[in-house]
């Protein structure tokens, strides 16, 4: 049995999440398909993360096993040109050994993308979150420094998250502005903030919560200083909104 890692970039647009669900179309289901016409064999899709509906992924890592003597550049070229063009195989290569994804990841990196909803471009829409109000990026960095380390972040984990555990620890968390976004040959303009965590491992909704609560004291609604508080309080209903899910990118999966 030979063993094939798989580095994926992905729009998550139209899909209803990485997992197989029993309606809606997924990356896994869809990956699990060209897997199953290339080798003819019925194989699971076992993945780094289990990234939600509308979640996009520059590299998102994962591996199948298969008894094919395909090579894996054959692999790759053939999984491309059955795939949808949401759905990018960056790179295959053969395995020595069984590799669980999930479980041998030391860490993850995660980026999410604000704009200010005045100068949006229509090219950004669909990758980046509108917000309306002025954000004061300053006191969203403060907040954000409280998160760093390990710490229980039950106040950021979705329901229905089945972690056995809510202790995480965050390596790195950045708050950045920028000016524009490089976007094929131009730069587009505007307003972007872009927040960056690295953590060995996420809850569910995680990011997007912590992303949510960040704009709440970008907007003034709660104090940067607070956020020893909501992390305390281990309850859902002290931290800000979920941030939509369009502007969530998994960046890398590190080993």
């Amino acid at each position: 049995m030979r063993h094939v890692r798989l580095i994926i970039e992905y729009d998550g647009t139209r899909y209803q999440g990485w997992q197989t669900q029993r309606s809606g179309l997924t990356i896994q289901d869809t990956i699990g398909r060209a897997v199953s016409g290339l080798t003819g064999e019925q194989s699971e899709i076992r993945s780094a993360s289990r990234t939600d509906a509308g979640v996009h992924a520059l590299g998102q890592v994962a591996v199948f096993s298969t008894v094919s003597g395909l090579p894996a550049a054959t692999i790759e070229r053939a999984l491309n040109a059955t795939l949808p063009q949401d759905i990018r195989i960056l790179r295959a290569e053969e395995l020595e050994s069984e590799f669980h994804p999930r479980y041998r990841a030391v860490k993850k990196s995660y980026f999410y993308l604000i704009e200010k909803a005045q100068k949006q471009s229509v090219f950004t829409h669909p990758y980046t979150w509108r917000v309306s109000s002025a954000l004061d990026v300053a006191a969203m960095s403060r907040a954000a420094t409280l998160l760093l380390g390990e710490h229980d972040f039950s106040a950021f984990r979705a329901a229905g998250c089945g972690a056995k555990t809510t202790v995480r620890t965050v390596y790195c968390i950045s708050v950045t502005s920028h000016d524009h976004l490089d976007f094929m040959t131009v730069r587009l303009k505007g307003d972007f903030i872009s927040v960056r965590i690295e953590a060995n491992a996420f809850l569910r909704h995680m990011v997007r919560n912590i992303v949510g609560t960040l704009a709440e004291v970008g907007k003034g609604k709660i104090s940067p200083e607070e956020i020893r508080g909501i992390l305390a309080s281990c309850d859902r209903n002290a931290a800000g909104p979920t941030a939509p899910a369009r502007g969530l990118f998994l960046e890398e999966v590190f080993y």
